[in-house]
């Protein structure tokens, strides 16, 4: 069975959040108000509520000699989607953006890039060689 996700986060800014997520990523708005808005990202639905400052605090790993954060939320695109998010970025010279190749010639193989919301949020885009394998081990 096919499922979207829900995910509620603490923001900075709603309109910096909203200018990001529709104008850099493509996403569309749902309900919102003057303290909260609703982002359509890919069918999933994530709600960003005005807080004020926050901090979460959390270590990177290391995966291949490349520095990746713990704690970061994402996307698994089909190779068309993720390749024009990931050209949209660059060509809005979006900064903080990584891009990765995880478990090159094996089973899971995949890449990824990273990249900054303005709440400091890491967004993953991940693109399977093989959408078989995502749960494969």
């Amino acid at each position: 069975m096919k499922a979207q996700f829900h995910l509620a986060l603490p923001c900075l800014s709603i309109s910096r959040t909203k200018t990001f997520y529709t104008e850099s990523l493509g996403a569309t708005i749902g309900r919102s108000a003057q303290n909260w808005i609703d982002i359509n990202l890919f069918e999933n639905q994530i709600t960003f509520t005005k807080s004020g400052p926050f901090h979460f605090d959390y270590k990177s790993y290391s995966f291949n000699g490349d520095i990746l954060p713990s704690f970061h939320f994402g996307v698994i695109l089909n190779n068309d989607q993720w390749t024009q998010v990931l050209q949209t970025l660059k060509s809005k010279h979006i900064k903080s953006l990584t891009e990765v190749q995880f478990l090159q010639d094996k089973t899971g193989a995949h890449a990824s890039f990273f990249v900054k919301d303005p709440n400091d949020y890491t967004v993953e885009f991940k693109c399977f060689n093989n959408n078989q394998d995502v749960f494969k081990c």
